[in-house]
């Protein structure tokens, strides 16, 4: 089976604006690098985080990469690979991989408009929420494996404990 895709479909602006604008209005440093992609940076609970919106025409996706200050050391990779995986598992949508080129850590996922849809301000803000949110939530699994030695398994189990009120 052979699958094609349409390169011009027609839209009535380019699915980046609509991302440039949420930026502005909350006020976020951003560079719009090219008409197909803006990088935004975004303060998390734990870190800040740059934030990728890139534009694929050809498969008309609207793809998001959340990368943090993780630079992977070779001797990390395997547990760190390890921890991506158990993470994967567990989410519903996007995921976690790591940048070959740079073994950097980052929370990837797409939005499908095909056929010329348009992206709205409330898809394109729960988007970069997704990312920011999925990132901050295992920040610190990631941590714990790189700078403590915590196994993938320890590591997880701590930061997916969750209290229920406030001490």
């Amino acid at each position: 089976m052979s699958i094609t895709y349409s390169h011009e479909t027609e839209r009535g602006e380019h699915p980046l604006d609509m991302v440039e604008r949420l930026a502005q209005l909350k006020d976020l440093t951003f560079e719009r690098s090219g008409d197909d992609e803006i990088a935004i940076s975004v303060q998390g609970r734990w870190t800040s985080y740059d934030v990728a919106f890139t534009w694929l025409e050809g498969i008309e996706a609207l793809h998001v990469a959340c990368a943090f200050d993780l630079k992977i050391p070779e001797r990390r990779r395997i547990e760190i690979a390890d921890l991506m995986t158990r993470i994967n598992e567990q989410l519903w949508i996007g995921h976690f991989d790591m940048w070959s080129e740079t073994d950097v850590v980052m929370f990837r996922h797409s939005l499908m408009l095909s056929g010329g849809a348009e992206p709205s301000g409330a898809q394109c803000e729960a988007l970069m929420n997704l990312a920011v949110d999925t990132c901050d939530r295992h920040y610190q699994a990631f941590q714990l494996v790189m700078w403590s030695g915590k196994s993938p398994v320890d590591a997880l189990a701590v930061t997916m404990f969750e209290t229920v009120g406030e001490a």
